[in-house]
């Protein structure tokens, strides 16, 4: 392979998977912070290739910071658990034991990876009320292990995002008899 290739080939990946992204309704800083395009090659992929039939929504502001969402309801730890699953089934987010997991995880190769996961968790839960950007957040959260973690509930087993900081052990939404009540 020529030289030429291989960088026609890196570039192909990076729109591909900006355009996924966008198609997501992905905010620029987070297509720009996984991708590495500029903000003006943001737009214009945009405007070029999102507006034929469906114009994707366009999300303004500083994406979701807060950890403590994916914790607020029943339906949002059941959410929260299932794409931390898929996480780690397929490979998102770095193992904790690679040093510094989080200068790893945004990069082309596992922000397709992050699409592969969420487009599965949709497909799973149709009507999710996890965005794709809370989903980026929740990624990075688990990566850095600092608010969140990847855990295993106490009662049955089943992969969570617990509470790095909670006194007791972490449970399921399906084994916390006395979590706070539904969406």
């Amino acid at each position: 392979m020529r030289i030429s290739d291989d960088r026609y080939a890196r570039d192909h990946l990076r729109l591909d998977t900006a355009l996924r992204f966008i198609l997501h309704e992905a905010r620029t800083q987070t297509i720009r912070q996984w991708t590495g395009l500029s903000d003006d090659r943001i737009r214009k992929l945009y405007h070029s290739y999102a507006g034929a039939g469906h114009r994707p929504a366009r999300h303004r502001g500083r994406s979701p910071q807060q950890a403590a969402y994916f914790l607020r309801t029943r339906r949002l730890r059941e959410e929260a658990a299932w794409l931390t699953s898929l996480y780690l089934m397929l490979d998102v987010i770095p193992p904790l034991q690679s040093g510094a997991p989080q200068r790893l995880l945004p990069g082309v190769g596992r922000g397709r990876l992050l699409c592969n996961a969420y487009e599965v968790f949709l497909s799973l839960v149709p009507d999710a009320h996890i965005s794709f950007e809370h989903a980026v957040f929740l990624a990075h959260a688990l990566c850095r292990a600092d608010e969140l973690r990847p855990a295993r509930c106490g009662g049955c087993g089943a992969v969570i995002a617990a509470d790095r900081l909670a006194v007791r052990a972490p449970r399921c939404p399906g084994c916390d008899a006395g979590g706070p009540a539904g969406a």
